[in-house]
């Protein structure tokens, strides 16, 4: 494979994005590099596709910066860029959840590596959350995971309060793509009071990165933000493409019967008309 596809977050202090910002695209543009950069006054969220050496200086530059010195990527491949284009945006938050007061740097909770993640969601006593949308959920999670139902990211402190209870959750494990979204939401649920609230270091990506399928607790697919559209075990492309209709991930057509997997929002849709 040909293309390294590497996917990264920090949340620090930007004071001025709209000037970070021009120093990341002028250095990208230069590299051949695809996908999306935001930028943010708190902190910095892309998924960029590019050649190898393409992925390493760009790291390497980002890593020359104190603020970004601990940089984590996690890589997976591609044999063509799954994005079309190259991409930097300032934004109000690098991942929307709504509650500006929330701080992941001082705040978020516990981090657990893959290797550990295994034995705490299997603790009687853990409860174990998906923080993703319904339809990232629908196409594969971890055994015995609560899905919140949500559409958005925003609407997960909906769920929390309608749905959990410090007094009763004692312990909380919860995981995401590639782990940003359960920095904001284990801060948020410190501060609603949750007591010991766990999330997966690395995220999914790392997980089935690191973790062998034999010892795998993961239950089919991870959906991702590119045109491959999901990762399986070793984090290489999966079976399912987005419907041209809604954009639904659905199975992609067989190679026996050319027939692609029925697409439920579709077809929800059509029994309610």
């Amino acid at each position: 494979m040909s293309i390294t596809v590497s996917t990264f977050y920090k949340f620090v202090s930007i004071a001025d994005p709209a000037a970070f910002k021009a120093e990341v695209a002028a250095f990208g543009c230069t590299r051949g590099l695809k996908g999306t950069i935001l930028v943010a006054r708190e902190g910095i969220n892309a998924t960029v596709s590019g050649p190898p050496d393409a992925i390493a200086d760009l790291l390497g530059w980002l890593r020359s910066d104190a603020r970004f010195r601990d940089l984590v990527s996690k890589e997976s491949f591609a044999e063509v860029h799954p994005f079309r284009r190259f991409k930097v945006k300032v934004k109000p938050e690098i991942v929307t959840f709504g509650h500006p007061d929330i701080d992941p740097v001082a705040n978020a909770g516990t981090y657990v590596p893959p290797e550990r993640w295994n034995a705490l969601i299997q603790d009687p006593d853990v409860i174990v959350i998906d923080t993703r949308n319904r339809y990232e959920y629908d196409i594969g999670t971890f055994q015995g995971a609560v899905d919140p139902g949500t559409q958005t990211f925003r609407e997960f402190s909906t769920f929390v309060g309608e749905a959990l209870d410090p007094s009763k959750h004692h312990k909380v494990a919860m995981f995401c793509t590639g782990g940003i979204r359960c920095e904001k939401a284990t801060a948020y649920m410190r501060a609603q009071g949750f007591p010991d609230v766990y999330h997966l270091e690395g995220g999914i990506l790392k997980y089935l990165e690191v973790i062998p399928q034999a010892d795998s607790l993961w239950q089919g697919e991870c959906f991702i933000f590119d045109e491959r559209v999901a990762l399986e075990h070793g984090v290489t492309p999966g079976d399912y493409q987005l419907c041209p209709d809604c954009g639904y991930p659905i199975h992609r057509p067989s190679s026996a019967d050319g027939a692609a997997g029925v697409c439920p929002k579709c077809a929800s849709r059509a029994n309610a008309s």
